[in-house]
């Protein structure tokens, strides 16, 4: 049974220079699965959330590449808030959890890394369902 106590925040490796930071995200490695699709979510406007769902098969990897943004993970029995604030930082989500981002700061950048294509079939988009399991 998948719990959010299986979503983790992962501290991503960091190569420091006086001329700025360079985080290197490599499929499988530091990113617990093979990467298969990248989207950014940005110029959100105050006050809205993105996500309010969940994935039948696909794991998700969230970076706040700029700014700062809340997830409220859910697995239907618990849930908690985690903050993302540093680009080297990321939240592993895995399937079966719902989410949901909010309280996004100006100019926020939630970068996304997924291990499936784009599949309208895996989300749960209806959060009663989610909860009696109708998948």
């Amino acid at each position: 049974m998948i719990s959010i106590n299986n979503c983790s925040v992962i501290e991503l490796p960091r190569i420091a220079n006086r001329a700025g930071n360079i985080t290197p995200i490599q499929s499988g490695l530091t990113v617990p699965f093979d990467i298969k699709r990248v989207f950014y979510l940005y110029d959100i406007p105050a006050g809205e959330s993105r996500g309010a769902h969940a994935h039948k098969k696909c794991h998700q990897f969230l970076i706040a590449a700029s700014g700062s943004f809340e997830v409220l993970l859910d697995d239907g029995k618990n849930n908690r808030i985690v903050q993302l604030n540093r680009p080297f930082y990321g939240l592993y989500i895995p399937p079966m959890i719902w989410a949901q981002e909010l309280n996004f700061s100006s100019g926020a950048i939630c970068l996304v890394l997924v291990s499936e294509k784009y599949s309208e079939e895996d989300y749960i988009r209806n959060y009663n369902k989610f909860l009696n399991n109708e998948i």
